[in-house]
């Protein structure tokens, strides 16, 4: 198949950024829209051209790095979908592809499709985590969890933190995300002795960092690639206004 991208090519955060475009023929199907990228790269090294930047790590649809907008949406057209997960037979043959980073203010800039993320990173150090003594590993089931509890926690772990909730959202709000993360060890006795601290912590840090606040849109359930639920940010919000009686 033959594809045209359209590509927002930027060397960096104060220089000027456009879309370029490259033609592609002899297109796989059965690629992986990363491949693709791949290929395109190996095409311009070969005529001296500066190769496309764009993250990516385990290309198995775990690791949250390929972030990209495709045609306007986050990840692309397949529900549930990570870009490294997303296969070209899902376009047509011929068909033109926007390609653009996320834009977000909270999300700078890198360089071409890459942007940098650290603020996730940040909202996570604030408090999404567990504090445990040093030593041998607790006794797995000394601590009994209900299977519906467990279900609703493994849901809300799902999130894999690629910021896809941020670019979808027309308020660039990172509730999804943070809620996700504030969910899924509120519901786990693991994570009670922390439970107040942590979503008062979290979301101060997010607000810290520049993202704007939910508005129930859904636009983040609608591109979430785990299909994680905006009732995380329902649980969020119902854990922040307990930490005010």
């Amino acid at each position: 198949m033959n594809i045209h991208l359209k590509i927002w090519r930027q060397l960096g955060p104060d220089q000027p950024g456009r879309f370029v475009s490259y033609p592609l023929s002899d297109v796989q199907p059965d690629l992986s829209f990363l491949e693709v990228l791949d290929q395109l790269n190996q095409q311009l090294i070969h005529q001296r051209e500066l190769p496309v930047e764009f993250d990516h790590d385990c290309r198995e649809g775990i690791c949250g790095a390929c972030g990209l907008m495709l045609n306007g949406q986050a990840h692309g057209p397949q529900q549930q979908t990570s870009v490294c997960q997303l296969y070209m037979r899902h376009f047509q043959d011929g068909e033109t592809i926007w390609v653009e980073p996320w834009r977000a203010q909270a999300f700078p800039l890198v360089k071409d499709l890459v942007v940098d993320r650290s603020a996730f990173d940040r909202i996570i150090s604030a408090g999404g985590y567990v504090s445990v003594k040093a030593g041998a590993a607790p006794e797995a089931n000394a601590l009994p969890v209900a299977q519906a509890q467990a279900d609703l926690a493994f849901d809300y772990a799902a999130c894999i933190g690629c910021g896809a909730c941020v670019a979808a959202c027309p308020n660039a709000s990172a509730s999804l995300f943070t809620a996700a993360k504030v969910a899924h060890l509120a519901v786990l006795p693991q994570g009670q002795p922390e439970r107040a601290s942590r979503v008062a912590k979290m979301t101060e840090q997010m607000a810290a960092e520049g993202f704007g606040d939910c508005s129930n849109h859904g636009e983040c359930e609608a591109v979430c690639p785990k299909g994680i639920s905006i009732s995380a940010i329902a649980k969020m919000r119902r854990e922040y206004l307990q930490t005010l009686f």
